[in-house]
C-alpha cells in the first residue's frame, strides 16, 4: 500500500493528556502536524502534553465550539472517556454520560464546524465473550459490560453521522495497550492502576508486596487469561495512519488493533522477572466476573486498508520500555529519576 500523506492542518486530540492520546500527540508533532489537546485532566496529566492545550470538559458544548472556532482543525482524534470495566458495572450512569452523551456533544459540534474526519478510540470490549479467537474484524459485537456497550453506541452514532452528514470515521478497536516511549520520557500512569504490566512493575519496584492473579483455572495452557498486548507507539501510529486515510477520502473503517499473538498472565510475569531481575511474588485470588479466557486480535483490515502493522510486537521490548519509564517516574509525572 502506498504511503499516505501527512495530514495538512491542525488535528484536535480529545483526551490527549491520557496514556494513548499523549503518545499520539507526540507522534503527530514529530511528523510536523500541529495539535490541539482538549482534556479535562480528570484522569490525564498536563505534564504529558505537548503543544496547544485546552483544559475543558466535553459536557461544555460552548468550550468545544470555541476551540473549533479558534484552531480550525482538519480532523479529530477522540480518546476521551471512562475506561474501567469494573467501575462501569457498578456505576453505569457515569459511563453513559462520559462515553455516550459527551461523545455526542463532541460529534455535534464537529459537524456544525464542518470537521469531517474523526478517528475514534474504541475497544475489543465491544465483542463481549467472543465466539471465535482470534477475533475477526467483522465478529458479532455483543458487549457484556456498560464500558463495552458505551463504546459500541458511539461507533453506531458515528455510522449515523456518516450517513446523515458525511462525517468520515475510523473506529479502532484496541486490545491491551502497553509499553512506553523507548526513551522513557512518556508512559503509562493511571490512578488507580489496573493494567497488568504496570502493576507487575510496581511489584518489581517495591511499591506493591505482590501481584494478585485473578483466577488460574481458565481453559488455557497455564490456567491464566490470555491477552493480546500492543505497544502504545504502534497504537499512536495507527491513529496517524487513520487520519491520513480519512484525508485521502475513505468514508469509514472499523478494524482491530493488536499483534495477533496472545500472552498469559503468567507469561507476562515471567517476562517481567527476566527484564527487571526481581522475583515478583504473586498470589492467586478469585477470578473476576466476565473475564474472557482469551482475547486475541484477528482480522486483516488494519493491514490491507489502513496499511498498518505493529513494529514493536516483541513482549520483551514492550516490558523493557514500560520498565524504563517506570524507573524514571516511580510516582508518575510528579517525579523523575535519572
Amino acid at each position: 500500500m502506498a504511503q499516505l500523506p501527512t495530514p495538512q492542518g491542525p488535528v484536535l486530540v480529545v483526551g490527549g493528556a491520557g496514556y494513548i492520546g499523549s503518545h499520539a500527540v507526540q507522534l503527530l508533532r514529530q511528523q510536523g502536524v500541529e495539535t490541539i489537546t482538549f482534556d479535562d485532566l480528570s484522569t490525564g496529566h498536563r505534564e504529558a502534553v505537548q503543544g496547544e492545550f485546552v483544559e475543558a470538559d466535553l459536557a461544555d458544548c460552548g468550550a468545544i465550539a470555541n476551540t473549533l472556532k479558534r484552531y480550525k482543525p482538519v480532523a479529530a482524534m477522540h480518546f476521551a472517556g471512562k475506561t474501567y470495566v469494573g467501575e462501569s458495572v457498578t456505576h453505569p450512569g457515569l459511563y453513559y454520560q462520559a462515553n455516550v452523551v459527551n461523545s455526542l456533544n463532541l460529534l455535534r459540534e464537529l459537524q456544525r464546524a464542518g470537521v469531517r474526519d474523526v478517528v475514534f478510540s474504541s475497544t475489543c470490549a465491544t465483542y463481549g465473550q467472543p465466539e471465535v479467537v482470534p477475533i475477526p474484524d467483522d465478529a458479532p459485537q455483543a458487549p457484556i459490560t456498560p464500558y463495552g456497550a458505551t463504546k459500541l453506541v458511539v461507533e453506531q452514532i458515528l455510522a449515523s453521522f456518516q450517513r446523515a452528514h458525511g462525517m468520515r470515521n475510523v473506529c479502532l478497536r484496541y486490545f491491551n495497550a502497553a509499553g512506553a516511549l523507548p526513551d522513557g520520557s512518556l508512559g503509562e500512569v493511571h490512578v488507580p492502576e489496573t493494567h497488568l504490566i504496570p502493576l507487575v512493575l510496581e511489584v518489581a519496584l517495591g511499591q506493591r508486596k505482590e501481584l494478585k492473579i485473578f483466577g488460574q483455572d481458565y481453559p488455557t495452557p497455564d490456567g491464566t487469561c490470555i491477552r493480546d498486548y500492543i505497544h502504545v507507539c504502534d497504537l499512536a501510529q495507527a491513529h496517524l495512519d487513520a487520519v491520513a486515510l480519512l484525508q485521502s477520502g475513505i468514508e469509514s473503517l472499523s478494524c482491530n488493533l493488536g499483534t495477533g499473538q496472545g500472552f498469559s498472565v503468567l507469561e507476562i510475569i515471567e517476562a517481567a522477572r527476566a527484564v527487571t531481575g526481581h522475583a515478583i511474588p504473586v498470589t492467586v485470588v478469585e477470578p473476576r466476573e466476565g473475564d474472557p479466557a482469551r482475547l486475541v486480535s484477528g482480522g486483516t483490515r488494519a493491514g490491507s486498508v489502513l496499511g498498518w502493522t505493529p513494529k514493536r510486537a516483541d513482549l520483551t521490548a514492550i516490558i523493557e520500555d514500560a520498565w524504563r519509564f517506570k524507573r524514571g517516574h516511580p510516582d508518575g509525572f510528579a517525579s523523575t529519576r535519572s
